[in-house]
């Protein structure tokens, strides 16, 4: 059977309704700010990150979990004799800032959540130290300060031997000329892609999946030698770097994606009526390369769910597209002039492909 998330128990749609049904309820609470002095950006609803005014500060926050790349670290041990969990204490902590950088909040401090499904989780000291020295040196690229957490000891709730991994992070929006939510998208704008290290952390159930159904699993080769495990392991790029090199470079995105799940179906995560018209595309990792022909995947659903090589998008003026080449690769990570922002109706296109994806097929916001 060819893979998809909801052959794999993912089921976006379902999910998505109960993410609108949230936000639908948690708008009447911003009524409680004024009583801090504080005001809601109200075009932050719906966005990557959540931005307030507090005494004349912007301060951003978001919550995300890892997902389930813990269970392939876990698998993988036995294969590779490594832990992995320093890369995916990495990958947890670029699940929170890299969706805080997407409103223009550099992050300013990580707070750390590790569920295990039981106490004896904790006594694997090579592991626990693996985890703790990644989650640290994730922070120091990032440039922000690691404040504290919870590490509950879940029996009943979390599968024996496993954990559960997640990460909170604040952040500040120099000024609102700093903010990208969404106001000056216009049609017109260019469309810079920002390389991805790989599958990142979306997609990981698909690849799960696949492992289980490979007469090898994860210790299936790849075609440039590498092991299916330990290319799915490859940890998630840091993107506030990046943020860090376009504001040094007095470059203002008009808006920023985190292409995580949807695939690239997230491009039109804005609102507004226009169309996202992609006429060119990266090389796709051989991870995920590898996923799309082993697990049979079409390409649109591959893009559609998958960040196919790139893991960030950039929506910027046209005069802006070679300072924001130059930023991004000074921050050492690669990008690609690959689209324009047309007029309406609200789509993807991305035409080398000859695919298509309307507004419908994403449900974010309500």
């Amino acid at each position: 059977m060819p893979l998809d998330y909801q052959s794999a128990g993912v089921d976006y749609h379902r999910i998505d309704a109960l993410k609108i049904r949230a936000q639908q309820a948690a708008r009447g609470t911003a009524r409680h700010l004024a009583g801090h002095g504080a005001r809601e950006i109200a075009s932050s609803r719906g966005e990557s990150a959540y931005v307030v005014e507090a005494h004349g500060v912007l301060l951003a926050s978001i919550v995300e979990c890892l997902g389930t790349k813990s269970l392939v670290a876990d698998a993988m041990r036995a294969i590779s004799g490594r832990s992995h969990y320093d890369s995916i204490a990495q990958d947890t902590i670029a699940m929170a800032v890299n969706d805080l950088v997407t409103v223009g909040a550099a992050p300013i401090s990580v707070h750390a959540y590790w569920a295990a499904g039981g106490s004896d989780w904790f006594s694997d000291v090579p592991r626990m130290e693996d985890l703790v020295r990644g989650w640290q040196a994730a922070c120091d690229v990032c440039e922000v300060s690691w404040g504290g957490g919870e590490t509950p000891a879940l029996a009943g709730v979390v599968a024996p031997g496993s954990i559960d991994l997640a990460a909170s992070c604040v952040g500040i929006v120099p000024s609102h000329a700093h903010l990208t939510l969404g106001e000056s998208l216009r049609a017109g704008d260019a469309i810079v892609l920002v390389a991805s290290s790989g599958i990142h952390a979306n997609g990981v159930s698909l690849a799960r999946r696949l492992a289980q159904s490979l007469p090898h699993g994860y210790a299936s080769l790849l075609g440039n030698g590498r092991r299916f495990g330990d290319a799915v392991l490859d940890p998630t790029v840091l993107y506030p770097p990046v943020l860090k090199a376009l504001w040094a470079a007095t470059v203002l995105p008009h808006y920023c994606v985190n292409i995580t799940g949807h695939g690239w179906r997230k491009l039109m995560r804005h609102a507004a009526d226009l169309t996202y018209r992609m006429h060119s595309i990266p090389e796709v990792p051989e991870v995920l390369a590898f996923l799309q022909r082993e697990g049979q995947m079409d390409t649109r659903e591959a893009y559609g769910s998958l960040n196919m090589g790139a893991g960030f998008a950039l929506f910027v003026a046209p005069a802006d597209v070679e300072p924001t080449l130059a930023a991004v690769r000074s921050a050492g990570v690669a990008a690609w002039h690959c689209g324009v922002v047309d007029p309406g109706p609200r789509r993807v296109l991305i035409e080398p492909l000859d695919i298509e994806y309307a507004a419908d097929e994403l449900a974010l916001r309500g």
